[in-house]
């Protein structure tokens, strides 16, 4: 799970440099924050996930029903943060950065 979060860090620092090199500064920042709109839930549900499974009686499967639901909440109220607080938004480097972190996992799919 480790390597899956880092994995979406870097994405997100490669989609921010391509982001940054084609539109200045707005878009490196927007995408650069749409990565982490991705990372920032995925972390702490993959520390809640591994304090879970390391407990004795082992993972429960409602601590990851509600994982989940927090993750998702998460990313869907740091995405209207970003929408309502960063003035210079560029929309389509928010969502470039967010896509591909959410989707980074497949480069780990095939490295097996």
């Amino acid at each position: 799970m480790l390597r899956l979060v880092l994995l979406q860090l870097a994405m997100t620092a490669v989609i921010g440099a391509i982001a940054g090199l084609i539109g200045g500064m707005p878009a490196l920042f927007s995408a650069i924050l749409g990565g982490l709109c991705c990372v920032l839930p995925n972390s702490l549900f993959a520390l809640r996930l591994f304090a879970s499974a390391s407990k004795s009686e082992g993972a429960n499967p409602m601590s990851f029903m509600i994982g989940e639901f927090v993750k998702i909440a998460l990313t869907v109220a740091l995405l209207f943060a970003v929408a309502m607080l960063y003035q210079d938004l560029n929309w389509l480097a928010l969502l470039a950065g967010f896509i591909v972190a959410l989707k980074s996992y497949i480069i780990l799919l095939f490295r097996h």
